[in-house]
């Protein structure tokens, strides 16, 4: 077997064209939100999903048609990012893409909060203090206050925790099979799941409806196969603070498509979670770090 070499650069690049493609999907969400259900959308955007990755599999000659191993925990994977996606499709429905991805930011503060509980990670007062400023960013982004305030919006939040489990759900499938092919199995979850919803909000889509699904499909497929390929050339630490460039692209491709620039109090609290979260990531990368030197008989002094 040939062994890819560590190249950060290589990876760092994949890494940020990936974040390029992911919010493309977004925009074709909200595009297709102006006549068809979200329920449909993200059917449709999981159905097309697994479409566009049955050719990498093919090329990468791996065998996709058999029962996965842990299929409890795949299913539950599938189902975390299914209520993910549609409560990220039904909150970009009415508000700006960028701000409510900031709110779908606010994962990895969940996950130190819940991973100590539920995996039995290690939880520090620095870490709390980061979650804590999280949410401050949180409360600045949703100024519930404001006159501009739109109660859809918090299903970005929904989307947020949503996104957390899947997280940790990926934690216990790591290792359990390629990353590609747990890749596709999350799409077909996804379709399993949201089938027996989707006859009740039908509408036949028209050509043009049925190009953006499709094109929904080939960015996650593409930006998530980009992401896979980033971690073979870069390690988790290195690549961390680059998906936070989804919100840069997120905001360059909503200001060209709908003239939409985020406000100070938008950006301030973009700069509070980003800052919260990749300090609570590379604290646990950290801890981590030192855990393995432990066991290796090694001391690290972070």
């Amino acid at each position: 077997m040939k062994i890819q070499k560590k190249n950060p650069l290589i990876g760092m690049g994949l890494m940020m064209l990936a974040m390029v493609f992911v919010p493309v999907l977004d925009l074709f969400a909200k595009l297709l939100s102006v006549d068809y259900a979200v329920i449909e959308i993200t059917w449709a955007r999981f159905v097309f999903h697994g479409l566009w990755l049955l050719p990498l599999l093919a090329w990468k000659g791996i065998v996709w048609w058999r029962m996965p191993t842990q299929p409890v925990y795949q299913l539950l994977r599938s189902l975390m990012l299914t209520v993910t996606t549609v409560a990220f499709f039904a909150a970009i429905k009415d508000n700006p893409i960028p701000t409510a991805l900031t709110l779908l930011f606010v994962s990895p503060l969940i996950v130190a909060v819940v991973a100590p509980i539920w995996l039995g990670e290690s939880f520090d007062a620095l870490r709390g203090f980061a979650v804590v400023c999280g949410f401050v960013g949180v409360v600045v982004v949703l100024r519930p206050t404001a006159d501009s305030f739109s109660p859809t919006i918090l299903w970005a939040l929904v989307a947020g925790v949503g996104y957390a489990f899947y997280i940790m759900f990926t934690r216990k499938l790591s290792a359990s099979s390629p990353p590609l092919l747990t890749l596709f199995y999350t799409a077909v979850g996804g379709v399993l799941v949201l089938t027996p919803l989707v006859g009740s909000v039908w509408k036949t889509p028209d050509l043009t409806g049925l190009a953006m699904m499709a094109g929904m499909g080939l960015f996650a497929a593409m930006g998530h196969f980009l992401i896979i390929m980033a971690c073979e050339y870069a390690t988790a630490s290195q690549l961390s603070p680059f998906n936070y460039f989804e919100i840069v692209a997120a905001t360059g491709i909503s200001y060209f498509a709908f003239d939409f620039f985020p406000d100070v109090y938008v950006w301030l609290g973009i700069a509070i979670i980003c800052a919260s979260g990749a300090y609570v990531s590379w604290r646990e990368l950290q801890l981590s770090k030192r855990a393995r030197a432990a066991q290796d008989g090694r001391i690290d002094i972070l």
